[in-house]
């Protein structure tokens, strides 16, 4: 009697071994189930869109991802198919081969990835802030050691950029709002700037890295045109973002990879456009309405900005002509869409990390 007893109470803990162990694809879950969360790709512009989460393991069972939250998204400047996935609360995860396998960092330490980047000359070079700290790994990601520490255990790295053109320099955001840089790769460190306000996003200018960008939580946008030596707050952008009621909380903003001296700034609210490197600012008009549109992360194509992307807690937005039209796709999780990052090579490649939030 013992006997049948173990044997059917281990029948019955199989189902639950195994779903602990394996990705369930297939009709969207609830948030709470844990299976809908990571990372999605898309090879059709948006228009479609797939779950990629799987880590493979020696036993042959792959493990999944899926049930965790975006906090930050990175791909390797040198290399599309690399890409870089920080969570809420369990590390990091990357793929070299566009999102079929990941891998755990393990050696990082666990917890919130607020940002991560990679050296766009040496894709074995790679930085994370984790917490107080940034961690900098130069053998891709099997060792990593402390570059950046900040006294203030309260304080947190919320943003990390790096000089294209001499990527000793770094810059990363702290969130009280200074800007601190190292020029010899993360060795030494001086604080250049007091924004005053929580760090959102360090842009260096992809066409002149002498020219940077800080997009902080609710205080704007500032900018330096001597590699941080001086900064001035962008004041035509935020007249333009308060002309338009857009609100001051800074989502995400891209600089154009070409000549064309465009720069895209997306606040909780709405959309703007500069043609002239920052100077005058427009409205993009969206759907929906200003203040429903919520927006979440930004994306445009680097050859082509009339192809521009934006995400919100629900929706996929899309337009190829500027902001004139825009198609809608439904997203296919219950979570929202956090981060995007379009393929520099293939703009028909997108992928998304998604996050879930309290209700």
């Amino acid at each position: 009697m013992f006997k049948k007893l173990s044997v059917l109470f281990a029948l019955l803990a199989l189902p639950v071994l195994i779903s602990g162990c394996l990705l369930q694809v297939g009709p969207k879950k609830n948030a709470q189930s844990g299976t809908d969360g990571g990372v999605f790709k898309s090879i059709n512009k948006g228009a479609g869109w797939q779950q990629k989460a799987l880590i493979p393991t020696v036993s042959g069972k792959p493990r999944s991802f899926a049930g965790v939250n975006a906090a930050s998204m990175a791909m390797d400047p040198s290399d599309r198919l690399a890409v870089y996935f920080g969570s809420e609360a369990n590390g990091l995860v990357y793929t070299y081969d566009g999102g079929a396998n990941w891998q755990t960092a393990d050696t990082l330490v666990k917890g919130t990835v607020a940002d991560v980047t990679v050296d766009p000359k040496n894709k074995c070079i790679i930085y994370a802030a984790v917490g107080n700290r940034l961690y900098k790994s130069t053998d891709c990601n099997r060792t990593w050691n402390q570059a950046y520490y900040d006294n203030d255990l309260m304080a947190v790295v919320d943003a990390v950029a790096i000089d294209h053109f001499d990527s000793n320099n770094i810059y990363i955001g702290v969130s009280r709002g200074d800007i601190v840089k190292s020029s010899n790769g993360g060795a030494d460190w001086q604080t250049i700037y007091r924004a005053g306000n929580r760090i959102r996003k360090i842009l260096v200018d992809p066409n002149d890295s002498r020219n940077i960008y800080v997009a902080t939580n609710v205080k704007g946008v500032f900018r330096s045109q001597d590699a941080g030596a001086n900064w001035a707050e962008m004041k035509s952008l935020m007249d333009t973002v308060k002309e338009h009621k857009l609100g001051t909380d800074v989502k995400d903003m891209i600089v154009a990879r070409d000549e064309s001296r465009t720069i895209f700034l997306a606040t909780f609210y709405g959309l703007l456009r500069s043609k002239d490197g920052g100077e005058t600012w427009e409205k993009i008009e969206l759907i929906p309405t200003q203040n429903k549109a919520a927006i979440n992360a930004l994306a445009v194509n680097s050859v082509n900005t009339q192809e521009i992307y934006y995400v919100t807690n629900t929706t996929f937005y899309r337009s190829t002509d500027g902001g004139a039209n825009w198609a809608t796709v439904k997203l296919p999780t219950s979570r929202a869409g956090w981060k995007l990052l379009l393929d520099p090579e293939d703009p028909n490649i997108i992928y998304m990390g998604v996050k879930g939030l309290a209700k």
